[in-house]
């Protein structure tokens, strides 16, 4: 009843959004279902383990679930089993309440639990959200086990990284009495550990599983990319929320030149014109891993995985793009509207359309950016880059349609190529007048062919003629 309620309200106060969901959810179909029958032998739905690891996907993931649940063959289970096993590490490093005498060893031993069977963490405080995941963790020890050779070696290396690095973090964090990240080089290489090391994961899992490319795997720099652009951009989003629980990201080296000396100020000081533009250069930050990822989705050939990895892309550009000079952010914590989100997911469909979506932001941004922020031209330049990518890869002035690619004639670059043609052709005519002999192969004029087949044809009977009679003349001489 409050779902309808809601669309209701919807349709009465913003009737174009109303329309989206309306399309979205008739004509929007799941191209899989992991629960149907046929699909058993690689979703694992036949079996209550894996069902249960299922639920908890649901219950963790606020935005993948639905996308890993769409990926061809094995891949939707072992990215399902993947996403557990780094959302309990993380949980674990989430969780301010255990000891560093606990966590430590923990965190360093993870990889080796996640394939304990029988192994599971009760000790999380009672307010961590994904601490049941850990309550069952047993269950997704069980499946992890079950994965192929090749699928669970990626999980483990990249779980013993990731866990290497959250733990030097969080003792460095006890150890100095900081929680602060200094420079954007340390934020990066944070970024790196929880998000980029992910992005290495996934893409590796995608070659050993044949639907990629072999060489994909070794695009790790570009994966990174990927990986960083959606943690700088939550990071940018849970700003309060991580602020009120004592999780500091942002780095000092881009906050603390405005004369702020705790990130809380930028909420509390009531300092909103320096606020946003601590916010632009977060944002700006952010930004620099657009084109990248973008390099990295025109890679792929399989759309399940493209579709995978091209929907969260698209939504961190329309967050960026909402708390770009959003006062709003440090109230509270924001999102993109449902119908907004519908709409990214119907379009992410290919390279094309998802690096027209990338321009749309990038324009948006650069609208909303002002000139009296100090981070105003390098919003710009970074703002032009996603252009410039876009005009590189797919020229706008060409129009596709269904009866092949025509240009359009209002834009200049059309009437340049036009004039360009014309003079190739210019160029052409006067070449083959200047040397006749360039184009021996070339047609004769049509009065010409009927005096050559009449010589080629008297000849070729006199030839035979002259033939026949020496054959004669030689038989009678010979044989009388």
């Amino acid at each position: 009843m409050g779902k309808i309620t809601q669309m209701l309200g919807l349709l009465l106060t913003h009737p174009t959004e109303f329309r989206t969901l309306v399309h979205f959810y008739l004509y929007h179909e799941a191209k899989r279902d992991i629960t149907s029958q046929q699909e058993h032998p690689t979703s694992g739905w036949d079996r209550a383990s894996m069902r249960r690891c299922w639920e908890l996907l649901d219950m963790t993931s606020r935005s993948f679930a639905a996308v890993i649940k769409e990926l061809e063959g094995d891949l939707a289970r072992t990215i399902c089993m993947y996403y557990l096993v780094l959302r309990g590490l993380d949980t674990i490093e989430d969780d301010m309440t255990i000891p560093d005498g606990v966590k430590q060893p923990l965190l360093r031993s993870f990889h080796e639990k996640t394939v304990t069977p029988g192994w599971k963490f009760t000790e999380n405080g009672p307010n961590e959200k994904d601490r049941q995941l850990l309550i069952e963790y047993d269950i997704v020890v069980e499946e992890i086990n079950r994965l192929s050779p090749e699928y669970k070696k990626v999980i483990l290396d990249i779980c013993q990284k990731m866990q290497v690095g959250m733990a030097d973090y969080a003792h460095k964090a006890i150890m100095t009495g900081t929680v602060y990240l200094d420079t954007v080089t340390e934020y990066d290489l944070y970024c790196h550990y929880v998000a980029g090391l992910v992005g290495e994961g996934l893409t590796r899992i995608w070659s050993a599983s044949g639907k990629e490319a072999a060489w994909l795997c070794d695009q790790l720099e570009l994966a990174n990319s990927m990986g960083l652009l959606l943690q700088k951009t939550n990071i940018i989003r849970d700003f309060r929320e991580d602020v009120e629980d004592r999780r500091f990201f942002w780095p000092r080296e881009i906050w603390a030149k405005y004369g702020f000396k705790e990130m809380k100020d930028m909420y509390e000081k009531g300092d909103v014109e320096h606020a946003t533009w601590v916010q632009s250069g977060m944002i700006l930050d952010a930004l620099r891993h657009a084109t990248d990822s973008l390099d990295y989705l025109r890679l792929l050939k399989n759309q399940s995985v493209f579709v995978f990895c091209a929907i969260p892309v698209c939504m961190a550009m329309a967050t960026l793009s909402l708390c770009f000079m959003n006062p709003e952010m440090f109230q509270r914590n924001i999102k993109i509207r449902k119908a907004e989100a519908a709409k990214l997911i119907m379009r992410s469909t290919n390279p094309r359309e998802v690096a027209l979506i990338f321009r749309e932001y990038a324009r948006e941004i650069h609208h909303k950016a002002k000139p009296q922020d100090p981070n105003f031209l390098r919003i710009s330049v970074m703002c032009c880059k996603i252009e410039q990518w876009f005009e590189q890869h797919y020229p706008s002035f060409v129009v596709l349609s269904q009866t092949g690619p025509t240009f359009d004639p209002l834009d200049k670059r059309t009437a340049v190529m036009n004039l360009e043609k014309s003079r190739t052709q210019e160029l052409e005519i006067k070449r083959a007048a200047a040397n006749p002999l360039r184009n021996a192969n070339a047609p004769r004029p049509a009065e010409m062919v009927p005096w050559e087949l009449a010589m080629y044809v008297g000849g070729a009977f006199l030839l035979v003629g002259a033939l026949s009679a020496a054959v004669i003349y030689v038989v009678l001489a010979v044989y009388g």
